[in-house]
């Protein structure tokens, strides 16, 4: 991959990492919540599903969208109304405790890993770096690129947004504080799925 492509893919990759999404907003509810070691299976599932999705991206799911429009509504309705459902738990989440048994369970490996394939955003995000990054003639070399880039990003944008909340915890033990921490949360998260439908 020629260096000034190289350059702009980690660009993209660092920039749609670390900006707040919908990805962010819930590690960094889940590290105020139930703290680091407790949403370390939450950050390994986004990071590794989410290279699953663009490796599958890379195989023709953008192709196999465009074939089927239908598919694209469905995304963007199931993805939807997930992260409504997400966003419930996040505003009902008990305020943080060192007590594990006084807190509801964060997301579990598998659970975050499924969810890039109804966020909207990660799929987006996965075709448009094949398309914009990946050279036809030399697309295997170019995807393991892509990979290794996202996989970095993605993995260093979770722990970010985890010690985030992870150091809001001390802050927000007064149960109010971290209800209306919640309850903000929740809202951003339904916000960040407003760009996604329209």
């Amino acid at each position: 991959m020629p260096l000034d492509v190289l350059l702009a893919l980690a660009l993209f990759t660092f920039a749609t990492a670390f900006t707040p999404g919908p990805n962010n907003i819930m590690v960094t509810a889940s590290g105020v919540n139930f703290g680091f070691a407790r949403t370390i299976p939450h950050m390994a599932g986004i990071t590794v599903g989410f290279m699953v999705l663009v490796a599958a991206c890379a195989a023709g799911l953008g192709a196999l969208f465009t074939a089927v429009p239908a598919l694209q509504l469905a995304l963007k309705i199931i993805g939807s109304l997930y992260m409504l459902w997400l966003a419930w738990k996040v505003a009902n989440a008990r305020p943080a405790s060192d007590e594990p048994d006084e807190l509801a369970r964060p997301l579990t490996f598998l659970q975050a890993a499924a969810f890039q394939w109804v966020n909207p955003k990660a799929v987006v995000i996965g075709l448009t770096a094949i398309s914009l990054y990946v050279r036809p003639d030399h697309r295997v070399a170019d995807v393991l690129v892509v990979l290794v880039l996202f996989g970095l990003f993605t993995a260093l944008t979770v722990v970010t947004w985890t010690g985030f909340g992870v150091a809001l915890r001390s802050v927000l033990r007064d149960p109010r504080r971290a209800r209306i921490f919640n309850v903000v949360m929740a809202l951003l998260l339904v916000a960040s799925i407003v760009p996604m439908v329209l």
